[in-house]
């Protein structure tokens, strides 16, 4: 169209010359002439012109014949004819208008067909380029927008909701959101290895509960419940990898079963599969999860069919039939027995279904009864009588755990010891009236724990309190397995003090495990830090707790915020919903994810009310 435009706008200033030449002439003409680079273009226009006007052209040239011939003779009847001027006029103008759409007419003028092939190329290169312009600008705007709903996506998980004119900088101030550019590069290094974890057990033990490293191949030492798998979901998803979380997800829908004959421990599969398909559903919102860990803690609840409530520790999830372990004396463990509570109060507010929390709220009421006076109960339970065995041990290591909070920790100044020379501190075990001076690394969770419980108290016991999480505690066994408790506690008194030194000292654990515990195919843990001596497994808590942990310590503090979500024994994040006592409330979120409906807490007491939610995309 503007080759068309150029040409009868340049030719109305030519010379008026020939008329347009007939058909067979031009034929001729095409055949004989030679045509610049253009030909093909202009052969295919001109047979187009010369179709379409084939009728006007020929009227034409008859036209301009007739004007060179006398006058014909008038027969009697005729009408009279047309003034010769205007039979001229008329014809001048058609010639004129048509024979500028002729191809010969530019093939008597080569300097005008230049022309009109530069015009032609200029302007397809110019629609080109518009046409190109366009096209990237699109491409920009759609990545730009997929950008910005991935940062949005990011601040919804992390409790930050944006109005249409949001003040970034106040948000920025509000969330403590400065950039950290040393913290982002060690996160980024953690979840490097947390990709290199994951892709090993997928390589060499891809469903099996864990993964011996060094020997390449997958161990079932959980029954064969997938526990690494469903121990890392929450991880793989808090860490935002998508595809591996999928690949995951996906195998627990296809080829999760409960349905084995084989005893499993009530604590180890309430907080690593409960707890792992509970988080992963409150993440999420995928129903396949909550599903699932519904399954499993119905396979759980004969545990606690005892005449005192007290659940026994080991259970047939085919068969149903639990007991206590022999070499225990057939007592029930107090870890195990209060460590349920949380997952299987918050199955019941997620499902509806009062009975898994009416049977953990039932242990409690028990422990009360039997309380001392002191806050320390011994780790041996009898589960008939549901009284303490008061020559057991008492201990906040393996197989002890803390209960009713407040007054626990009067009993645990009374087991604190320091050092000498070093004056590190360190929590004794208690065996009758006597103290051991022994602290395991399962013990190292108890600066954590004190931190978190210290703005309970009034100011001066709060900050004794916070004064000793903050001490230097040692611990005296020689091996490494890789455990998270001590990275726990770092996290937890990094973001209730702000104090870098807990990030530091996380990152050079993290540094000595790639150093000494990375191989080629996982992680291992060590017999002995002193020699360097490797084990052969990589156990499941490392990708659940100790790679999330440490994820979360150079994380800003309102990701995965204290203030909406509580860990479990596993790490599990679970969301922070409203206590529901009655059995009529607590269908208030069923066939919800927590995802889809996030409770919003003010302040430390939780004062809780819904808001929306989107669920992190990552």
């Amino acid at each position: 169209v503007l080759g068309f435009s150029a040409v009868n706008i340049y030719s109305t200033f030519g010379k008026k010359k020939t008329l347009l030449l007939n058909l067979r002439k031009r034929k001729n003409l095409l055949r004989n002439h030679s045509i610049s680079s253009g030909k093909n273009i202009l052969l295919l226009y001109h047979h187009y012109i010369t179709i379409f006007h084939r009728g006007e052209e020929s009227l034409t040239t008859r036209s301009s014949r007739f004007r060179r011939r006398q006058p014909a003779r008038q027969c009697p009847g005729d009408p009279p004819p047309a003034p010769s001027m205007a039979r001229r006029s008329q014809s001048s103008s058609s010639s004129r208008v048509w024979r500028h759409l002729s191809l010969s007419y530019y093939l008597r003028r080569p300097a005008r067909l230049a022309l009109l092939f530069l015009g032609f190329v200029a302007a397809t290169i110019a629609a080109w380029d518009r046409l190109s312009l366009v096209r990237d600008y699109e491409a920009e705007i759609s990545r730009l927008d997929e950008e910005v709903n991935r940062l949005h996506d990011q601040l919804r998980n992390a409790g930050i909701y944006l109005a249409e004119d949001a003040n970034i900088g106040n948000i920025i101030k509000k969330h403590h959101l400065e950039v950290d550019p040393v913290s982002n590069a060690r996160r980024e290094k953690v979840k490097e290895a947390m990709l290199h974890a994951w892709n090993s057990y997928v390589k060499y033990a891809w469903g099996q509960d864990e993964l011996q490293p060094q020997s390449k191949n997958g161990v079932n030492s959980f029954g064969g419940l997938g526990a690494t798998l469903v121990d890392s979901l929450d991880t793989l998803y808090i860490m935002g990898l998508k595809d591996e979380f999928q690949k995951a997800r996906d195998w627990v829908a296809e080829s999760l079963n409960f349905d084995k004959d084989y005893e499993a421990s009530v604590f180890e599969t309430t907080i690593r599969v409960v707890g792992g398909l509970l988080s992963a559903y409150d993440l999420s919102a995928d129903k396949i999860f909550l599903e699932k860990a519904r399954d499993i803690a119905d396979r759980l609840l004969p545990a606690w069919d005892t005449s005192s409530g007290i659940p026994y520790n080991r259970i047939n999830l085919a068969q149903g039939r639990a007991s206590n372990p022999r070499w225990n004396g057939g007592r029930s463990i107090l870890a195990d027995s209060g460590t349920e509570q949380l997952e299987f109060i918050a199955l019941s507010q997620r499902t509806g279904d009062p009975k898994y929390q009416q049977k953990a709220e039932n242990v409690i009421r028990q422990f009360q009864k039997i309380f001392p006076s002191d806050g320390l109960l011994p780790i041996n339970i009898n589960p008939h009588s549901g009284t303490a065995e008061s020559y057991s041990t008492i201990t906040f290591g393996a197989m002890g755990d803390r209960k009713m909070w407040e007054t626990s920790m009067e009993g645990l100044l009374s087991l604190t010891k320091k050092t000498s020379p070093s004056n590190f501190y360190y929590v004794c075990e208690k065996n009758g009236d006597s103290l051991s001076d022994k602290m395991d690394e399962l013990a190292c969770f108890v600066p954590g724990m004190l931190a978190l419980g210290a703005s309970g108290y009034s100011p001066e016991k709060a900050e004794q309190i916070m004064d000793l999480a903050k001490e230097d505690m040692v611990v005296g066994t020689s091996w490494n397995i890789l455990r998270p408790e001590t990275i726990e506690s770092l996290m937890y008194l990094w973001r209730l003090t702000g104090n870098k030194t807990y990030q530091d000292w996380g990152w050079d654990i993290f540094q000595a495990f790639e150093k000494n515990s990375r191989i080629e195919s996982g992680y291992v843990g060590l017999k002995d830090v002193k020699t360097g001596t490797k084990d052969d497994m990589m156990q499941s808590f490392f990708l659940a707790e100790t790679l999330k942990y440490l994820y979360l310590l150079f994380s800003p503090p309102s990701f995965i915020s204290f203030d909406e979500w509580v860990f479990n024994t596993e790490a599990h994040p679970l969301k922070i919903v409203t206590r529901h006592d009655s059995e009529g409330a607590l269908g208030a979120v069923e066939g919800k994810g927590l995802a889809d409906s996030v409770i919003q807490t003010l302040g430390r007491k939780h004062k809780t009310s819904f808001v929306e939610f989107d669920p992190f995309k990552v």
